[in-house]
């Protein structure tokens, strides 16, 4: 059995003050000097664009007017759904805002009402989680909820004329503001020098930006999303690519702190071992690991042997490590799943560069991280289609991705979605099992379960994707939100029905699996604006303050009282569902 590194044998020590903390990339350089305040403050005049591609797909846009007030407003598109957000804002003469209004829908469709306002020396704000207030004395800079990504301009242009370009914010925590690098870009009819920036204190990882040598906002990034100038799209890759190398030093600098590497023999010491399988614990025992392997599990020892470095688990209990089974791993979240237990991750698709990069980082002991076993995504073209992977528009292209992934010799399985033209399917699974390879994925639209499993499908990915079949009319279309919101429909699903009954037992008899995705489905189904999730109950108040505002979040659109009991009878389907298929 496998530790959490495929080369060496390491710890990684659960401190979370250094993993909570801001933490500086380790290139990062001396506090950034600040312009004079009246040009930190200065609002920028006209029209700023900006363009939103997901790993080089325009998906969107973000307009900024600037007047009296500034009005934003920021879109995309990406697997058939995307934020919606319309913003006003209104600055005092320090450019601190008084006023800051956001309207619209989240990604998964959340209506968004979020006030902001300054009367007579104290804030009032409304958002999700319900309505506060507080006095001015100690903060009177706002984060908003859910904002755009020009609100890290309202932030940065008041954090940097501060001596440590770091502020105390509402509705609680503070922000920080790094500068990284400084260097010049190139539009389509000009040029630009930008400075990188790590804004720290909303999330568990920074939030990585750009503003051109004005101040005014250029970019921000992750490794697949980049929102950028309008005429530098060009640059997109560059900023992305940064983005991924920025996140990879600052885990370098924090892993420094965290893990203990050894060369020799490691012993545990005085631990109860579980046991996934009957569920219990050993006695205290005594485990051996030598080169990266557990050699031994026996009786405590009273001392270590030769060579051997000792740790004493104090009758505490030592557990395999947790398998992800649907992730979609990116670099900011590698140390925080190993800290939490998490060694091993089965990824569902990925920018197929990103997640190769991601990969040879942590094989090289550059980054810790999970092991990762790859799915190679293959997606139709549409309007709704998910930017990742390979996207094909022909049933011989499909089969060439199904090639390409098996030609690359590390990827399990290819998986199927939404967009995916269901005729090509066949072909697709007959070219991959005779390559070797699983075939999994969601059911195409226009289509149902009992297709892709006469196609030859070994898995069907996410629970509501087996269960739509039996609510859907054949001409409703799930590349759309509609494969969430129609699982209000789940609750008139009888488990006794024959289409219900066929469906499960041709899974059965074919040995087939299915990736329920439970958690996501509770929080799509049970989560509610201004109540804690369940899982996060007992960790939620030690967050960031973007994280414990997220778990206080609903992800769906709850109108009515019936939709609220539809969806919580409809999860509780899921899991009548589920448990039929165990049985």
């Amino acid at each position: 059995m496998n530790l959490i590194s495929p080369y060496r044998t390491f710890f990684a020590l659960t401190i979370a003050g250094l993993l909570l903390g801001s933490c500086s990339p380790a290139q990062q350089t001396e506090t950034v000097a600040t312009a004079p305040i009246e040009a930190q403050f200065a609002q920028p005049a006209g029209v700023e664009t900006f363009t939103a591609l997901i790993s080089g797909t325009r998906v969107g846009q973000m307009e900024v007017e600037h007047g009296d007030v500034t009005n934003v407003g920021y879109e995309y598109r990406n697997n058939g759904r995307g934020p919606s957000v319309e913003e006003v804002i209104e600055f005092g003469d320090d450019g601190v805002p008084s006023s800051w209004n956001v309207a619209g829908a989240t990604t998964f469709g959340n209506i968004i009402d979020e006030e902001f306002r300054v009367e007579e020396g104290r804030a009032y704000w409304t958002d999700t989680t319900g309505s506060s207030e507080s006095d001015l004395a100690e903060a009177n800079l706002y984060v908003a909820q859910e904002a755009s990504p020009y609100a890290l301009w309202v932030y940065s242009r008041l954090l940097l004329a501060e001596e440590n370009n770091t502020l105390a914010v509402l509705p609680g925590g503070e922000l920080k503001l790094e500068a990284i690098d400084t260097f010049e870009v190139t539009g389509v009819n000009e040029t630009a020098t930008i400075t990188t920036y790590a804004l720290s204190g909303i999330n568990l990882n920074p939030s990585y930006f750009a503003l051109d040598d004005d101040g005014r906002m250029f970019a921000s990034m992750s490794e697949s999303f980049a929102l950028i100038r309008t005429g530098f799209e060009a640059e997109e890759k560059r900023l992305r690519d940064l983005s991924g190398e920025y996140t990879t030093r600052r885990f370098e600098t924090i892993q420094e702190n965290v893990t203990r590497t050894f060369d020799n023999p490691v012993r545990i010491n005085n631990v109860h071992v579980f046991d996934p399988i009957t569920l219990a614990l050993s006695d205290l025992s005594s485990i051996l690991v030598v080169d990266n392997k557990i050699e031994s599990v026996g009786e405590p020892v009273a001392s270590a042997g030769d060579g051997e470095i000792l740790i004493d688990g104090e009758g505490g209990t030592l557990i395999a490590g947790m398998y992800e089974m649907h992730a979609h791993a990116r670099q900011g979240s590698a140390l925080l799943n190993i800290a939490a237990g998490v060694t091993s991750f089965r990824d569902m698709g990925n920018n197929n560069e990103v997640l190769t990069d991601f990969i040879s980082k942590v094989e090289s002991g550059r980054l810790v991280g999970p092991r990762i076993s790859r799915s190679g995504f293959i997606e139709g073209q549409s309007p709704f289609s998910s930017n990742n992977g390979i996207l094909v528009s022909s049933q011989e292209e499909a089969l060439d991705a199904v090639r390409w992934y098996a030609d690359q010799g590390d990827f399990h399985q290819i998986k199927i979605y939404n967009s995916m033209n269901p005729d090509w399917v066949p072909a697709m699974v007959a070219e991959a099992h005779a390559r070797g390879m699983r075939v999994a994925g969601h059911v195409p639209a226009f289509s149902n379960a009992d297709a892709m499993i006469a196609a030859g499908y070994d898995e069907l990915t996410h629970i509501n994707q087996v269960m739509l079949g039996w609510v859907l009319s054949p001409e409703e279309d799930t590349r759309t939100l509609l494969r969430l919101t129609a699982m209000k429909r789940f609750p008139s699903i009888n488990i006794d029905d024959e289409a219900v009954q066929n469906t499960i037992s041709t899974m059965a008899e074919r040995g087939m699996a299915v990736d329920p995705t439970l958690a996501i489905h509770e929080n799509l189904m049970l989560s509610r604006n201004g109540e804690v999730a369940p899982g996060m109950l007992d960790y939620v108040d030690n967050m960031p303050v973007g994280v414990q505002r997220n778990a206080r979040t609903a992800r769906s659109e709850i109108a009515t009282p019936e939709d609220d009991i539809a969806y919580r009878e409809g999860f509780a389907k899921i899991l009548e569902t589920v448990r039929e298929m165990r049985e």
